[in-house]
């Protein structure tokens, strides 16, 4: 998932997400050799000390830490990493390695059995099943256990997006989702003092900036971001992406095609011009064309550059169906079994996630809504503009914990959608295309993923 606050090309862009942006699990396969059981080979984590909590006591480690922060939120990682490695001097030396995120994911795996890897890392909750049931990373319940950390010190959904098959991989660092950004001047030339929160309000808004001029005022993307899109308008329409057992998809129903349709609809209404190329809608955002674009919260720090050219605030994305939801994603500190190797590492690395997880009040500043309740309630947090967002927590919908779903993301549901607004297939019939690809790939995911 794009991590970058800064203007980038689209590969980039789309690295923010992961496997939500279509990073697949069978570079992760190939990776370690065809053939192989998913899972072996990994070892280390079935001896690993127990965490008892408190500050590290044994003797002074290395810990290797990768993430992907290349953009805009590097530097408060860096600071955050500076505070602890200062703080812990002499007995925790913590290493960073940022790569990008397309080419992190497929890299740990082989770095890990080598043991060139990290022993913590940060990936997205979508990635936390498909390393999980391959052994690459160490369960994180005696951590949470031992802080006695529970659901209720933590934004709920993405506390239980870190569990997968009974047990708990990661402690959350963060949230990040889409929001509604818009354009002030414009609103204001169209007698609006703030974007509407629903259907019928943000429609006649949009009708209202054409009669004042701006002659297309919401453009809609066939790439980054429609698919985020595309799901927060089915889970808002009251769809599902995905069946209980992960072996169907249910995005081609009566609810994907109200979502999808209400996408291509603003095309079809003028209000969007068609055949939107790749990041050019939040492009002519920063350039003062468009008066609403739907992006991530991590373009925050990236348009606070534009001041003096054009003046924006941020909403949460309106509700355009019955119930309010938007896609959200979440950072999440894990445990290799590379550091399950050295029962010292392994004390060391829990210490270092449970501190930089509670220290996130630098963090927030990168734009992220910090998944710590106690973080968000500090005031330098909560005055941030998108703590906002968090407070109806409820909104935030997350990819289930399916291994291999960035393959079904990729392959299927965001080439239906991309379909569907370049005008090539009706909604329903760019839906029910892909859902059937889908299934196949999620079948073949059950057989491929199987312990």
């Amino acid at each position: 998932m794009r991590s970058t606050t800064s203007p980038l090309p689209p590969v980039p862009r789309r690295a923010f997400l992961g496997a939500a942006a279509g990073v697949t699990a069978a570079g992760f396969l190939t990776a370690c050799g065809g053939g192989t059981k998913v899972g072996a080979g990994q070892g280390g984590a079935a001896d690993a000390p127990a965490f008892s909590g408190g500050e590290y006591k044994g003797p002074k480690v290395t810990l290797e830490y990768w993430n992907g922060f290349t953009g805009g939120d590097g530097p408060h990682m860096q600071a955050m990493l500076a505070a602890f490695n200062k703080e812990y001097e002499g007995r925790i030396s913590v290493r960073n390695t940022t790569r990008r995120w397309e080419d992190l994911y497929p890299a740990l795996p082989t770095a890990i059995s080598a043991g060139k890897g990290p022993d913590v890392a940060v990936i997205h909750n979508d990635q936390i099943a498909t390393f999980a049931v391959r052994g690459t990373l160490m369960p994180l319940d005696d951590v949470v256990s031992a802080l006695k950390l529970t659901e209720s010190d933590f934004i709920p959904a993405v506390w239980q997006a870190g569990v997968f098959g009974g047990k708990r991989y990661s402690v959350p660092l963060d949230v990040h989702c889409l929001a509604d950004y818009w354009n002030v001047r414009h609103l204001t030339r169209a007698g609006l003092r703030e974007a509407p929160g629903d259907r019928a309000g943000y429609e006649d808004a949009l009708a209202e900036l054409r009669s004042a001029g701006v002659s297309h005022p919401f453009w809609m993307p066939n790439k980054w971001p429609a698919h985020l899109m595309f799901m927060s308008l089915l889970w808002q329409f009251g769809g599902e992406l995905y069946d209980a057992e992960g072996t169907r998809a249910l995005w081609g129903s009566d609810a994907g095609e109200q979502a999808l349709g209400w996408m291509v609809e603003q095309i079809r209404k003028g209000y969007s011009p068609a055949q939107v190329a790749q990041d050019s809608q939040y492009n002519a955002f920063k350039n003062d064309k468009v008066s609403f674009t739907w992006d991530g919260i991590w373009q925050i720090n990236d348009l606070k550059s534009t001041a003096g050219k054009i003046k924006w605030d941020l909403s949460a994305v309106p509700t355009i169906g019955s119930t309010p939801a938007v896609w959200t994603a979440g950072h999440n500190f894990v445990l290799t079994s590379q550091a399950g190797r050295d029962k010292n590492k392994v004390q060391a690395a829990k210490f270092f996630i449970d501190y930089m997880s509670e220290r996130s009040t630098e963090w927030a500043k990168a734009g992220m809504i910090p998944a710590r309740n106690s973080v968000r309630a500090r005031p330098e947090v909560a005055r941030l503009p998108q703590t906002p967002l968090a407070r109806d927590v409820d909104v935030f919908r997350f990819l289930p914990a399916l291994p291999g779903l960035g393959d079904v993301q990729s392959k299927a549901l965001e080439l239906a959608v991309q379909k569907a607004v370049l005008g090539r297939q009706s909604p329903a019939d760019a839906l029910a295309d892909g859902v059937r690809t889908a299934n196949k790939i999620l079948a073949e995911n059950k057989r491929k993923y199987a312990k």
